[in-house]
């Protein structure tokens, strides 16, 4: 499939605008025409107020932009993220206009991506691996237990943060905001086995890594030689695959639909964004070794013997 010219993506992404500007002016109807929308999106705000505001800067700024007017991209974008916020913190100090917070969730992520499009002729992922996230290869040790401690810490404060922390926060918030669905009641020992799966498979794949690979799992020291052995053997990203799958069996525990979006939503920023530049910077480094390893395992399927070698 041939990659789009910047010009095309830039399209799009006014393409983006414009829909969100019929998408606004709609919702805008729909609130002043029906007091359920109203109360679920905007709470006890006052309509008159927020339209004087929203109408302009996010309305008509979205049309311009869909024009292309690049300097209305910004402020349609900057607004959107300021409402979002805004909503955020009146949704969660009065249990109001949880599903607006929600929507303009999305606009938010919608406008930024769209935002890069127009001025940028594309989304600039790049930049999610610079800094301390930067490829960098690992540093030999001289003992390979200190590759294993520095990846046991890595786990520690990963799935501290992105499973200990976050989740917990989305469920409270999710609860605030009157957002929460009933689950089966299969849930809670589904998640509870699930999470012990895939954190025994994140733990085994860290392992071979630190082990085999002279390096750790983290971008800014990997490993110094291509490790194709344990989980590796059968799936190109168990790690990520246990993180997924984690994130999911812990909205399980928590009966939250929005900590499962959240792990699904993760995956999507981790296949799309991440990977390609991960697995760039493998092949530069690896070079054919990780071209035949990339089409003879694929990475979210396991392959085993007999399967189909495709990636």
């Amino acid at each position: 499939m041939p990659r789009l010219a910047q010009g095309d993506l830039a399209r799009w992404g006014r393409a983006y605008f414009a829909l969100q500007a019929v998408a606004g002016g709609l919702w805008w109807v729909a609130v002043f025409l029906s007091p359920g929308i109203r109360r679920a999106t905007l709470g006890g705000l006052d309509p008159v107020l927020t339209a004087t505001l929203d109408v302009p800067l996010f309305v008509v700024a979205s049309a311009a932009a869909a024009a292309g007017v690049r300097t209305a991209a910004g402020v349609s974008t900057s607004w959107t993220v300021l409402v979002t916020a805004a909503l955020a913190v009146y949704a969660t100090a009065t249990a109001q206009a949880g599903l607006g917070v929600l929507v303009m969730g999305a606009a938010t992520s919608g406008s930024a991506a769209a935002l890069c499009l127009v001025l940028l002729g594309r989304i600039p992922t790049e930049w999610i691996v610079r800094g301390p996230f930067a490829f960098r290869q690992a540093r030999s040790r001289p003992r390979p237990g200190l590759h294993m401690a520095g990846t046991l810490a890595q786990i520690v404060v990963f799935w501290g943060f992105f499973l200990g922390l976050v989740p917990p926060i989305l469920g409270f918030l999710e609860q605030r905001w009157g957002l929460s669905l009933p689950f089966p009641p299969l849930a809670v020992p589904a998640g509870a086995a699930f999470l012990v799966l895939a954190s025994a498979l994140g733990i085994w794949s860290a392992v071979v890594m630190s082990t085999l690979g002279d390096g750790t799992p983290l971008p800014s020291a990997m490993p110094k030689r291509l490790v194709i052995a344990g989980p590796y053997r059968w799936i190109r990203n168990p790690m990520a695959v246990a993180g997924i799958v984690q994130g999911a069996a812990v909205g399980l525990l928590l009966q939250s639909w929005l900590v499962v979006a959240y792990a699904v939503l993760g995956s999507l920023v981790w296949n799309y964004a991440v990977r390609p530049l991960e697995e760039a910077d493998l092949a530069e480094r690896f070079g054919a070794g990780f071209q035949h390893y990339r089409e003879a395992v694929r990475c979210w399927v396991p392959t085993f013997p007999g399967a189909p070698r495709t990636p």
